[in-house]
């Protein structure tokens, strides 16, 4: 009797363990009422013109580029596209663009650098499309492309994640001078799932793999990862989205009046290092 009510106490304990901090961060970042990058370009920005195709396959619904102001200063902005409904979602795959999305956005990138105008991108992505099709376009190069071309790209750059920062899919639009993320935001090379499935072969095992992953905001600042954690309003930005614009708003006015005091060559060597001496580790005896 004893010993079964020493086994039923061990299992109410192990019902009971509290949720794990990375996985309340993933819960939000992944809340279905969250502000998508689209709604925050839509409140900070203002006559949005936006750009299609790539000009080598077609155009990718999962990725929005165009011209617009930003207080009144004219600016590229870029951003991944989700959707609201299951006909959305469906058809922007869930915000994970193909290939030709990111080439589309890295032809927005160098109008914007032909006629000097300050680059932002807004990230809410798990990661590029994983699809057979979009690997026989050349997903990786793509993404490898945008690495490149974005490191050395001669304008402003401004990157903000607003919600999931997934793997390479990610990066491709975040090489930028500054990365700001908002407090529950993830920035991860992997989804905690698809970690726990390949860790420990058990997709089940996600909050296990979301603290190991140590991808939230606070966590990938100590890094260096991204430059700037931006608050949050209390319980998320869904429950107070004016709030969070305005919040965001001051921050990317503050950022880009710094990145244009800059020299262009102090711009582009200030960026360089920063990438080189992202997540270095050092051994001391």
């Amino acid at each position: 009797m004893a010993e079964h009510e020493t086994g039923r106490t061990a299992h109410s304990q192990a019902v009971s363990a509290p949720t794990p901090e990375a996985w309340i961060k993933t819960e939000l970042a992944r809340h279905p009422q969250r502000p998508y990058p689209m709604d925050f370009i839509a409140a900070l920005f203002t006559d949005f013109s936006e750009i299609h195709g790539d000009r080598a396959f077609g155009d990718d619904a999962a990725m929005s580029c165009g011209m617009a102001a930003f207080h009144g200063e004219p600016v590229m902005v870029i951003g991944n596209l989700k959707g609201r409904t299951l006909k959305e979602r469906v058809a922007r795959k869930f915000g994970s663009p193909d290939p030709e999305g990111y080439r589309k956005a890295l032809r927005a990138m160098k109008i914007a650098e032909k006629f000097g105008r300050p680059v932002f991108t807004f990230l809410d992505l798990a990661g590029a499309n994983p699809g057979i099709g979009a690997e026989e376009r050349g997903q990786g190069e793509a993404i490898a492309r945008n690495l490149l071309e974005m490191s050395r790209l001669r304008v402003p750059t401004i990157a903000t994640i607003t919600g999931e920062g997934g793997s390479g899919g990610a990066l491709a639009l975040a090489v930028a001078d500054r990365v700001l993320m908002l407090e529950n935001a993830i920035y991860s090379v992997i989804s905690p799932e698809g970690c726990a499935s390949i860790m420990w072969k058990d997709a089940s095992k996600k909050q296990q793999a979301a603290t190991a992953l140590k991808y939230t905001a606070v966590d990938v600042k100590l890094l260096g990862c991204v430059d700037e954690v931006l608050p949050e309003p209390w319980g998320g930005t869904q429950n107070n989205p004016e709030e969070a614009m305005a919040l965001v708003d001051e921050r990317l006015r503050g950022n880009l009046a710094d990145l244009r005091a800059l020299p262009l060559e102090t711009l582009l060597e200030q960026r360089y290092i920063k990438f080189r001496n992202i997540a270095q580790f050092y051994t001391t005896v």
